[in-house]
């Protein structure tokens, strides 16, 4: 008999399963898909013979990903609800001085994310900050964004379509400090209602076609970030990608995986083995395939080996008091 996920499950799922896709990405990042070993060898620990990427970094740790994640939901908390600016201070700690990186290192910035960083340290306003390269579009901002999902789960408006409309609204905002262009904006927003769809029980093709639905409501008098969704997501098209670190194709990609996996450790190493920006990819999705399948599908063997699993543990908690 199968076990019911409940939603406690799946927030838990959500969190570990950005963590651990991330962590497990780690050694693999920049690797093209041929030069990878096969499904079977994907694990924490590299098969013997295989060159790491960081070398010096520790089986089970994860990246900028994992710490941007961390830094949104201690921020969450923090304020009872998204506030640029303290999110933002956030950003600084963790850049400078390796807040909720593991071990306090931090090894893996994006340029885009550095160059933004550093004009905010300049007292440039956040939303500067992200149009310095105005027409970056890397998936920095989408890496990040799952816990507002998790936040508004348990602290958002009762009502669905209010509760839907705040959330992509933290969505777009959260982006503004590193990613601002609309096209970023936009695919953090529909990953979120996709997310949210997943936590309320639906499956892959549901949770997609809602979230593409809601989205297109919520874009009815905002022009230019329907377009983006019409134009540049192209939500009536197959969903395909090759896990590079385009915001578009790493969105693309994760819903790919997320509608071809038959549970979260297949998903993940479907990521991985895509190439390119594997860690990324991975969070994005394991983030997806941890709310669909739950805390419970994710290997206990990948959970033991994740580095500072205690505190993130505790920040979970936290979030998890009124569940």
């Amino acid at each position: 008999m199968c076990r019911k996920i409940t939603k406690p499950d799946r927030i838990a799922g959500g969190f570990y399963g950005l963590l651990i896709g991330d962590a497990l990405g780690v050694p693999y990042e920049f690797y093209e898909a041929e030069k990878l070993p096969p499904y079977q060898k994907i694990e924490m620990i590299p098969p013997e013979g295989f060159n790491k990427t960081y070398q010096e970094v520790e089986a089970g740790t994860w990246s900028d990903d994992g710490a941007q994640a961390l830094c949104l939901l201690e921020s969450l908390l923090n304020r009872n609800g998204f506030s640029l600016k303290d999110f933002s201070d956030a950003l600084v700690s963790w850049y400078e001085e390796g807040m909720w990186a593991v071990d306090g290192v931090v090894f893996d910035v994006g340029i885009q994310t550095a160059y933004a960083l550093r004009g905010y340290k300049l007292e440039l306003e956040p939303e500067e900050c992200g149009m310095l390269n105005p027409e970056g579009k890397g998936n920095g901002a989408l890496m990040r964004v799952l816990p507002l999902v998790l936040w508004h789960s348990i602290y958002g408006s009762p009502k669905k379509e209010q509760r839907e409309s705040a959330l992509v609204q933290d969505a777009h905002r959260q982006c503004l400090i590193t990613h601002g262009h609309v096209c970023n904006q936009v695919c953090c927003a529909l990953y979120c209602l996709v997310a949210q769809g997943l936590l309320d029980g639906l499956d892959a093709r549901e949770a997609i076609e809602t979230g593409v639905g809601t989205l297109r409501r919520i874009y009815q008098d905002m022009p230019e970030y329907e377009q983006e969704l019409e134009w540049s997501i192209r939500p009536d098209q197959p969903w395909e990608g090759n896990g590079t670190g385009y915001v578009v194709d790493c969105l693309r990609s994760a819903f790919m995986i997320l509608g071809q996996a038959s549970g979260y450790e297949d998903g993940v190493k479907r990521a991985i083995l895509l190439g390119n920006d594997t860690d990324t990819t991975a969070c994005v999705a394991g983030g997806l395939l941890g709310i669909r399948y739950g805390v419970q599908g994710i290997p206990n063997r990948w959970l033991s080996m994740l580095r500072d699993r205690k505190k993130a543990a505790a920040l979970l908690e936290r979030c998890m008091e009124n569940v």
